[in-house]
């Protein structure tokens, strides 16, 4: 069963997929998504070299996508483990992403979070692609639970 900082953490991690989730009739949620990160954060999307963005610029860039490229994404959480000690956690999230309906491709989340004002915040989140050779955990994809 899991407790009141792990149903409140998945329900940031479920609202930052959906926050990012768009396409015909359906807007993308930017300010939800923002809302969710203390000033400062950081994020490190899978491009490599790792290069630091912000989330201002990280929003900035897929509204721009969502408005010429990308005109839809579909985000869904497969699993998560999620560690909490005190006013620290991380969430481990396999996740699933369709692009304009047809490009399917899963990652790995990892979200660093901190209890600030007694709400859980997200201060650092990085992920990469997942593929043949860099597989999800099978533990992940069944919906792990929190511990």
């Amino acid at each position: 069963m899991e407790d009141a900082d792990g149903t409140a953490i998945r329900a940031i991690i479920a609202r930052q997929f959906a926050s990012l989730s768009w396409g015909e009739g359906r807007a993308p949620g930017w300010e939800d998504f923002a809302g969710d990160f203390l000033d400062g954060a950081s994020l490190y999307p899978a491009a490599r070299p790792a290069k630091r963005t912000s989330v201002a610029d990280f929003v900035e860039r897929m509204r721009g996508l969502s408005r010429t490229s990308l005109r839809s994404l579909d985000e869904t959480m497969l699993g998560a483990d999620i560690r909490v000690f005190g006013n620290i956690a991380t969430a481990t999230v396999a996740a699933e992403m369709t692009e304009n309906g047809a490009e399917t491709n899963r990652s790995m989340e990892m979200l660093l979070l901190v209890r600030s004002d007694g709400a859980w915040k997200i201060v650092a989140q990085a992920w990469d692609r997942a593929s043949e050779a860099n597989p999800l955990p099978d533990a992940l994809v069944s919906g792990a639970t929190s511990r």
